[in-house]
């Protein structure tokens, strides 16, 4: 079978100080440069969906815009984060180079409309409670004449702690735009008693390599040095030391058929 390119989002979960982003992003371009893989680093600037009130958001637009930035310019990769709010789209069209929509947030017409204006890709990931197509938010973004629209897997409510991949989502969200798993978030099990989010990292291989055996055009996984220590959904992330064998296994398996190159 002929080599094709794996298409990762990676990166911590959020840009919580001034030197995790760094070493997160110099070892995973490192790792992807040596397996010929692409790499779009991904860092929330802001979290605005965090359970309760006391969580941690962030360290300041300008000051994680500035290291998207750096990072950007220093590594030579595209980088990735989250909006929320449609103006957030115009702030960070010349910061990033994909925009994310968040799960919650993924039928907000302004938003996604606001998203595909810049020109940018845009990554819109499937909510909990979404259709397995996703087809109508993907006609959102095109409508505003913008073809560059992934779609991301991250797993759908089973009951109110957990969630379940139903892996039929990934040849049907094909038909619509490439799709890339979320091996971190599909993991979750959300908190509503404590506000502390729940995770299954060591289930991320499985999701990776099931994901990849009926034909993702890429995955989506949120790494830390230390996840114990992470400000944000560190009990479902990968611990930044696993990476590179991780993609090993799903990039040189018999079942990498993929197709999808940026």
């Amino acid at each position: 079978m002929t080599k094709s390119k794996l298409l990762l989002l990676a990166g911590p979960c959020a840009i919580e100080n001034a030197e995790t982003p760094y070493e997160v992003a110099e070892r995973v371009s490192a790792i992807c440069k040596r397996l010929d893989i692409d790499l779009v680093f991904k860092a929330s600037y802001k979290k605005a969906n965090r359970t309760r009130l006391d969580s941690f958001t962030g360290i300041g637009k300008q000051q994680a815009y500035d290291i998207l930035q750096d990072i950007r310019k220093k590594y030579n990769v595209p980088v990735v984060t989250d909006i929320h709010e449609s103006y957030e789209a115009d702030e960070l069209k010349d910061v990033v180079d994909y925009l994310q929509i968040p799960a919650f947030l993924c039928r907000q017409t302004d938003l996604l409309l606001a998203a595909g204006q810049t020109g940018l890709w845009v990554n819109i990931k499937k909510a909990s409670f979404q259709h397995l197509s996703m087809q109508f938010a993907a006609e959102k973004v095109r409508s505003t004449g913008n073809q560059k629209v992934l779609l991301t897997e991250r797993g759908t409510t089973f009951g109110y702690q957990d969630l379940v991949v139903d892996f039929r989502s990934i040849p049907i969200m094909k038909q619509f735009a490439p799709v890339i798993m979320d091996c971190t978030h599909s993991l979750q099990q959300p908190n509503q008693t404590s506000g502390v989010t729940g995770g299954k990292p060591e289930l991320i291989a499985t999701i990776a390599k099931a994901a990849m055996a009926v034909g993702a055009d890429g995955l989506f996984i949120e790494t830390h040095p230390n996840p114990g220590q992470a400000l944000s959904d560190g009990q479902n992330m990968l611990h930044l030391d696993r990476l590179e064998e991780l993609l090993e296994v799903c990039f040189a398996g018999a079942f990498c058929n993929l197709k999808f190159k940026i």
